[in-house]
């Protein structure tokens, strides 16, 4: 059985209640539960948190036992040196999600620190954006 680690950083545990039109009306526990139904033959796993220190702690727990990590490190996506130096740390590989296509965003947005040390990145697939992963995963 796959083991598969879904890492999401700030802001993210508001999803259902924050700006619905950018990341959807529905709470990430209630979509994790349709992803673990969906995928029973996996381990899955979920952690959020709005700390930095909280997001590298858990690359460095799960980074060297989990089969895949699917992250959405928010805002810390183009500000964190730190995570992506946790990511190229563990074994584990990484894939980057987000909920919205950033690059139809404000430019800042545009530019991603975790990228250049994930496997790959999927974004603006609203919530399916995880499954997306979550198959590249199970399927390699």
């Amino acid at each position: 059985m796959k083991k598969i680690l879904i890492i999401n950083g700030p802001n993210l545990n508001l999803l259902g209640k924050r700006e619905p039109g950018v990341y959807g009306g529905q709470s990430f526990e209630l979509y994790f539960e349709e992803l673990v139904a969906a995928y029973p033959q996996v381990e899955l796993a979920y952690f959020q948190s709005n700390s930095e220190g909280a997001i590298i702690d858990k690359i460095h727990e799960k980074g060297f036992s989990a089969d895949g990590i699917v992250l959405n490190a928010g805002a810390y996506t183009h500000t964190s040196i730190a995570i992506a130096d946790a990511i190229r740390s563990v074994t584990t590989p990484v894939i980057e999600v987000h909920i919205s296509n950033v690059f139809k965003r404000e430019t800042y947005r545009h530019h991603s620190y975790l990228s250049e040390a994930c496997v790959g990145c999927i974004v603006g697939f609203g919530l399916k954006s995880y499954k997306l992963a979550i198959e590249a995963f199970v399927n390699n």
